[in-house]
């Protein structure tokens, strides 16, 4: 990839389009000081993807930005085109397919810089890279500037290393790698980021199935709970109902033999007559007698006691008796369990030691038999590494001497290719300086006329410019006019479709006589408290409504200040009569005045409401609101809005019609604009290839001068090189030819390597039956281990359940021997319970 042309428009000093041909060879731009040769260097580095203000000398960016002089005026852009030679098609992919394509960056005032690829919108990055692949770009030291060199010299070995790099073509390498690294060091920290949301989910996910297991369980358990309360409520309602019914059975019999004692009671009051004179002598006796019964009534129940606590006592002792029992046979069947596991374990370590008898001797074998091999094995292998050795040396010699060889053949054939060549060039240089001087004179002339044209279409473009931005102001101010009218009419447009549907929701049912009537604005509220709910009846010739009847011939006069509210109303004639009889004050003072003076039927009412009737009564308007005042209000409102919206409209449609005027003229200027911008193109397109012509005759004129010079002393060198190469060909051939074959040295190279191939796999088959015994060993001695502290517990078991055992069956005798007491304590209590029914009986 090579730079062909570097282009400059609006960049600094270069307000004008300048062009810069770099042709092959050596390009040299020379002049004095302050005539832009270091802006050349700059805008190469601005195109290559610069964004330090510092290195373009300035303070920002758009500084690159021609600022103007006293007869020039400041640019509002810059650009800088470089275009590049990919005949060896070495450009990105997406841009591998023409043999030249143009890099331009462009800045514009507030706006920033943009970059292109063969007319193709790119960002930075991606031309930095395109410039990285090729080993150059903005901060390459192949870009020497105005003191760097001292700098080079100076430099540390980490610089003079990036110098390196950057000659080898890797400099591009390690730009994407360090890209590579930070995309590779953004997904590592993602993918931490992953891990951690992962374990907090599953942190999280084992939180709610711990609480989803409480929660079924909790489920479980209250409808458990809910069954048994409702299944003990059951059983205690139905006990209530047994009780109930037993009481109702009762309380029968109690009326029952209430009755039978009365009768019995009257008898027996005779009896009490009789006997209360022999009472005194029965009274000591019954004292007596009931002290008797009270204390074998104490003694009763000291006896019931001792038969409880004699029968809890039976039945702990018979429950311990039972376990103890069960502890005994536990006891005997862990014994027995112990005594086999033990048997079984001693029987093992029997065969385990019998098996490791000899290992030390077998391990011993298998040692020295993985030695031996080993040693065969270093030996063999010491042997192939001779042989390899000495078969690279052999290698090397003969790859050398035929490498030289045909670097030789080569060099003798590039050397007379090139002679050739020289030849060829000497006498195309001849001609094409004659061709170089026509075309330079032609090119002189064509770039006059050029400079012409170009001066021409700036002066259009200045005129086409200054109409554009007057166009383009009396659009801006037609556009904000538009936006306020449609603005105006679209909100009164909204507010009367919503006053229409209020209007619409608002009407009623029917032929009513509110949907009939029209009332000035202002008196909407006095007609609907006049009126009131009468306006939802309809026109009727029979039945409920509103029916016509004449006028009074001599109407009741309404009080004096009082006037007539008629006047304000348009409607049927069917309200003649109410409206006559219907007066309208200034306002609720004036009303309460004159109520007072109002004849039957007549009533006052106000613009705001309030209502006065013959009869007494009053409705303030702050005390009732009447739905079809409100009506009335929105119908009246509707027609205000109606005629404002369509005032609106019409202005809209007026500043429409002149926005799209101002448009149209907006565009057609903008397209004037654009036919001047592109007549200036085209003319600065001429202009550049003018100058790239006279340039490049020029350049062709030099060129083929030193051409002719270089031809003939490149013809005489290459001559001389294919001579001299001839001759060092034929001393390398013989000395190719003297080297030992080296058939034989692989031959004894691959024999060895079969020998330690074959070696190799008896040293590792010895090792590892080697390793085999000793795992056999570790294994055994750690089962012995084992066993013995097994059968150690098992032992140790066996002689704790025999004192256990022994402790147990004391515990059973002692049980027994208190069953048997205690089973004797009845019969002693029934003795003494016989004894205690005599003393009751006597009592």
């Amino acid at each position: 990839m090579r730079f062909d042309r570097l282009r400059l428009n609006g960049f600094k000093s270069f307000v004008d389009p300048t062009d810069l041909v770099i042709r092959e060879g050596l390009t040299g731009v020379v002049g004095p000081n302050g005539c832009g040769k270091s802006n050349l260097l700059e805008a190469l580095r601005w195109v290559m993807g610069e964004n330090r203000p510092t290195a373009m000398r300035g303070d920002g960016m758009e500084d690159v930005i021609f600022a103007g002089t006293t007869r020039r005026h400041a640019r509002a852009h810059a650009e800088v085109s470089l275009s590049v030679d990919n005949r060896d098609r070495r450009a990105p992919a997406g841009f591998n397919e023409d043999d030249q394509f143009d890099i331009t960056r462009r800045i514009t005032r507030d706006a920033g810089s943009a970059y292109k690829i063969a007319g193709k919108d790119v960002r930075a990055r991606d031309v930095q890279m395109l410039f990285a692949d090729a080993s150059t770009g903005a901060h390459s030291p192949a870009l020497v500037r105005q003191g760097q060199i001292s700098e080079l010299i100076n430099a540390k070995p980490k610089s003079r290393r990036r110098i390196l790099e950057e000659a080898a073509g890797i400099s591009g390498l390690y730009a994407r790698r360090h890209e590579a690294e930070l995309k590779l060091n953004g997904a590592e920290a993602n993918l931490l980021r992953v891990d951690d949301t992962l374990d907090q989910l599953s942190a999280q996910a084992a939180t709610l199935a711990r609480q989803a297991r409480a929660a079924a369980k909790y489920r479980e358990i209250g409808a458990a709970l809910r069954l048994a309360e409702g299944t003990l409520l059951y059983r205690r309602w139905a006990e209530a109902e047994a009780a109930r019914l037993a009481a109702a059975e009762a309380l029968a019999q109690g009326l029952r033999a209430a009755t039978e004692v009365g009768a019995a009671a009257a008898e027996a009051a005779a009896r009490r007559e009789a006997a209360e004179a022999g009472l005194p002598d029965l009274r000591d006796e019954d004292q007596i007698a009931a002290a008797l019964l009270a204390r074998v009534a104490l003694d009763g129940e000291a006896l019931e006691a001792a038969e409880a606590a004699a029968a809890q006592a039976i039945g702990g002792l018979v429950a311990r008796i039972s376990q103890l029992d069960r502890d005994i046979a536990r006891e005997e069947a862990l014994n027995r369990d112990a005594a086999e596991v033990v048997a079984r374990l001693d029987h093992e370590c029997a065969a385990l030691q019998e098996s490791g008898a000899g290992h030390e001797d077998r391990l011993d074998l298998a040692m020295a038999q993985a030695g031996e091999a080993a040693e065969a094995l270093h030996g063999i292998e010491a042997r192939m590494v001779e042989l390899t050795d000495d078969a690279a040396r052999l290698a090397a010699r003969h790859q050398s001497a035929d490498r030289l060889v045909a670097d030789l053949r080569a060099m003798a054939d590039r050397a007379e290719r090139a002679a050739t060549a020289a030849a060829e060039a000497l006498e195309q240089a001849g001609a094409a300086g004659a061709a170089a001087r026509t075309a330079l004179a032609s090119a002189d002339a064509a770039q006059d006329q050029a400079r012409d044209r170009v001066e021409a279409a700036e002066e259009a473009l200045a005129g086409a410019e200054g109409l554009r931005a007057d166009h383009e102001a009396a659009e801006a101010e037609a556009r904000a006019a538009r936006s306020g009218a449609e603005g105006e009419a679209g909100a009164l447009t909204a507010e009367r479709d919503a006053l229409q549907r209020l209007v619409a929701r608002g009407r009623l049912t029917g032929d009513s006589l509110l949907d009939r009537v029209q009332v000035a604005r202002g008196y909407e509220a006095a007609f609907g408290a006049a009126l009131g709910d009468d306006l939802r009846a309809g026109p009727a010739t029979d039945g409920s409504g509103w029916h016509g009847l004449p006028g009074w011939d001599a109407p009741q006069p309404l009080p004096d200040g009082a006037g007539p509210l008629a006047p304000h109303v348009t409607g049927p004639d069917l309200l003649a009569r109410r409206l006559s009889q219907t007066g309208l004050v200034r306002d609720a003072g004036q009303g309460a005045e004159l109520q007072g003076a109002l004849q039957p039927g007549q009533r006052l009412v106000t613009p705001q409401g309030d209502l006065f009737r013959w009869d007494g009564l009053r409705v303030m308007a702050a005390d009732a609101g009447s739905s079809a005042a409100l009506h009335l209000q929105k119908v009246n409102d509707l027609a205000a809005v109606s005629l404002q919206a369509e005032a609106a409209q019409a202005r809209a449609e007026a500043a429409i019609a002149t926005h799209e005027t101002a448009r149209a003229a907006l565009s057609d200027a903008a397209r004037t604009e654009t036919s001047a911008r592109e007549a200036r193109r085209a003319a600065e397109r001429a202009l550049s290839e003018v100058a790239r012509a006279a340039t490049r005759a020029e350049s062709d004129l030099a060129m083929a001068a030193s051409r002719v010079d270089s031809a003939g002393a490149e013809l005489a060198r290459h001559r001389a090189d294919a001579t001299e190469a001839r001759a060092r060909l034929t001393g390398a051939e013989a000395q190719l030819a003297e080297l030992p074959d080296q058939g034989d040295a692989q031959a004894a190279l691959e024999h060895a390597r079969t020998g330690v191939e074959a070696a190799r796999i008896a040293t590792m088959s010895r090792r590892a039956a080697l390793e085999e015994l000793r795992r056999e060993g570790a294994a055994r001695d750690r089962r012995l281990q084992d066993i013995a502290r097994e059968a150690a517990g098992w032992r140790q078991r066996l002689d704790q359940a025999g004192s256990r055992g022994g402790e147990l069956a004391a515990r059973r005798e002692a049980a027994a021997a208190e069953l048997a007491e205690a089973q004797s304590r009845p019969a002693l209590l029934q003795d003494r319970r016989a004894a205690l029914a005599l003393r009751e009986a006597e009592a």
